[in-house]
């Protein structure tokens, strides 16, 4: 009579596991590349409303440059409720003259911080 052992062999285990980590390393860059491509839009659709909040300020005020604190906070005077950050990035410092056409951030904190322009 055949004594049968039914399961993997080592070899076997080890193919199967150098395989899953092929795939992760493929997977990793991947989903990164993700994660900065959805940050980056985060951080134009707030460029964008901050522009947009701007402009409707102009219009109501007469003013030719606007600052940050003047259109965010939770007055109901103010333009916009709040602007979250995601990436390290920092709005307080905004300004915006009637005349710009672009605006320009930098996130990822740090020396090596991203920058990013919208323009309008």
């Amino acid at each position: 009579m055949k004594n049968k052992t039914h399961g993997f062999t080592l070899v076997e285990i080890m193919i199967v596991v150098v395989i899953i980590g092929l795939l992760a390393s493929m997977a990793i860059p991947a989903v990164n590349k993700v994660r900065t491509n959805a940050r980056e839009k985060v951080i134009l659709n707030n460029l964008r409303q901050f522009v947009a909040a701007a402009q409707q300020y102009f219009l109501d005020s007469g003013n030719a440059t606007v600052e940050y604190t003047s259109i965010v906070g939770t007055q109901t005077t103010k333009y916009i409720r709040t602007l979250q950050p995601i990436a390290s990035e920092v709005y307080t410092g905004l300004t915006l003259a009637d005349t710009d056409t672009q605006i320009t951030i930098t996130y990822g904190g740090g020396t090596e911080g991203t920058t990013l322009t919208y323009t309008f």
